[in-house]
């Protein structure tokens, strides 16, 4: 397997682009031998979806596109990225305003601690991206589990 691989793809920011960026990290993920069915595939597969959802309702419709980073680093670490033109910063909103929706947020920090990951925003451009970093399964795991 080589030191570092790298995929990402732009997608128009429109909420069916969610479920495009959510079947590409998926199918990406598999390529570079996470199974299917692991805890980590699904886990990345909803951070996706809601860092996607965040590119398109958040930036109220100025940044048109947005683009899906996925990074593996020496098989230790997994980074993924989705970078928007909107130079809000993703933010917490209060308990009072979170009725149907605006847990986003809470969702990818929980999930991104619970796999021992990182969150960080890096503004790029006008926008930022916003990134998390994961562990990757022990290659030797992943091959005792196919």
């Amino acid at each position: 397997m080589a030191d570092h691989q790298e995929a990402s793809v732009s997608l128009p920011s429109t909420p069916a682009s969610v479920g495009s960026a959510r079947r590409y990290v998926s199918e990406t993920l598999a390529q570079w031998g996470l199974p299917a069915d692991s805890a980590l595939g699904d886990a990345v597969a909803l951070i996706v979806s809601e860092l996607a959802t965040n590119a398109v309702l958040h930036t109220r419709g100025q940044s048109p596109e947005f683009t899906l980073r996925l990074l593996l680093e020496r098989q230790e670490t997994l980074r993924v990225g989705v970078t928007d033109s909107h130079h809000r910063l993703p933010r917490r909103l209060p308990a009072a305003v979170q009725q149907d929706n605006g847990r986003g947020l809470a969702i990818i920090r929980a999930l991104t601690a619970e796999f021992g990951g990182a969150l960080t925003v890096v503004p790029a451009g006008g926008g930022k991206t916003v990134w998390i970093s994961l562990g990757w399964p022990d290659p030797l795991a992943l091959a005792a589990s196919h």
